[in-house]
């Protein structure tokens, strides 16, 4: 288990604040998303974009949990409305972003699993 943020304070290795993960943003080289967490297959990201979202798609499944803001979410041939705390599921490999997001937009993202994402029975996402 990595804890990538400032805090090292052995009490709060399990415990991430969203106010230390955003002190990491923007990174020194100016990028908008930073690594806070990892353990096994999983990473946790902080990610706030700025004007607009160029991500491409990813090679494992992602879940965001919106911490602040609003927008659109585009996630394969679908597009939904989101908030804070919102729980949002992009398959690895389905072209996906986020569109008309407020100012403030701030999101965790919790990569898991193998290249390729997560086999499952049954496909709910085009």
């Amino acid at each position: 288990m990595r804890k990538l943020t400032q805090n090292t304070d052995p009490a709060q290795r399990c415990r991430i604040t969203l106010e230390e993960a955003e002190e990491l943003l923007p990174t020194p080289d100016g990028r908008r998303s930073v690594t806070v967490f990892e353990h096994g297959s999983l990473q946790v990201k902080l990610y706030a974009p700025r004007g607009n979202d160029a991500q491409s798609p990813h090679v494992r499944d992602e879940l965001y949990v919106v911490a602040r803001g609003e927008g659109w979410f585009v996630n394969g041939g679908r597009r939904h409305r989101f908030g804070p705390h919102d729980v949002l599921f992009a398959r690895a490999g389905v072209v996906h972003r986020f569109e008309d997001f407020s100012d403030d937009f701030l999101v965790w993202v919790f990569f898991y699993g193998p290249e390729g994402g997560e086999e499952d029975a049954e496909t709910w996402i085009d």
